[in-house]
């Protein structure tokens, strides 16, 4: 059985893209560097703020990121002070939450987001719907590593065979697997079905209707 449904954050509850690209070319701005299309950020994300960072500065034109401690500083700043800028919440997400819930599922989310600014988009966004959230700390390694989801699955006192593992990245299929527990990529997200098979998805899903089916298939074997 299903016990638990651990997803990921960005490009998987919530469409972070616009937020992200926002504050790194109001940086990019500041730096003297080059916008980077909203685009590419697509692909910037899924493994922390740190790593966005480098990628987008490679781009921008600082190829040996040299301003890569201080955008990194002002980057997460500003994140930390708004985190919720331009987030938008991806259609049919509260209704497969809600309907989750009520079956009893136990649900969590694994962000690759400093762990402050996960626990309060999160809040902000669902309100209690999440029993658990977990974001990057210096405890918690970041995806690909599977201490975020483990951890989750030890809080609520299940198996990582009992949980679904939900993400839209390579990086959250890699994060799943490494964990033990069943993955499902999702194609409303940042990346295609191509990245998702590559990495391991053990189901690919292209709406958060099909995820409950998904759900109900595997407690009624």
């Amino acid at each position: 059985m299903i016990k638990a449904c651990i997803f990921d954050l960005d490009g998987t509850l919530a469409d972070t893209l616009e937020s992200m690209a926002t504050v790194a070319n109001e940086l990019m701005d500041e730096m003297g560097l080059k916008r980077q299309p909203v685009d590419h950020f697509r692909y910037y994300c899924g493994e922390g703020a740190d790593m966005l960072v480098r990628r987008c500065l490679k781009d921008a034109g600082d190829p040996q990121l040299e301003y890569y401690e201080e955008v990194r500083k002002k980057y997460r700043e500003r994140f930390n002070a708004d985190p919720l800028y331009k987030v938008k919440i991806y259609q049919g997400i509260p209704e497969l939450l809600k309907r989750l819930k009520k079956q009893g599922t136990a649900l969590a989310v694994c962000s690759n987001k400093p762990h402050d600014a996960a626990v309060k988009v999160v809040a902000e966004l669902f309100d209690d719907t999440f029993d658990f959230v977990i974001g990057q700390s210096e405890e918690i390694r970041r995806k690909p590593a599977p201490d975020g989801p483990l951890k989750a699955a030890e809080v609520f006192g299940v198996k990582p065979e009992e949980c679904l593992y939900i993400g839209d990245t390579g990086t959250d299929m890699e994060t799943g697997n490494a964990a033990g527990m069943h993955t499902v990529g999702v194609l409303w997200g940042f990346r295609d079905r191509q990245e998702l098979q590559e990495s391991g998805a053990g189901i690919i899903i292209q709406t958060p209707e099909e995820l409950l089916k998904i759900y109900e298939e595997y407690n009624n074997d």
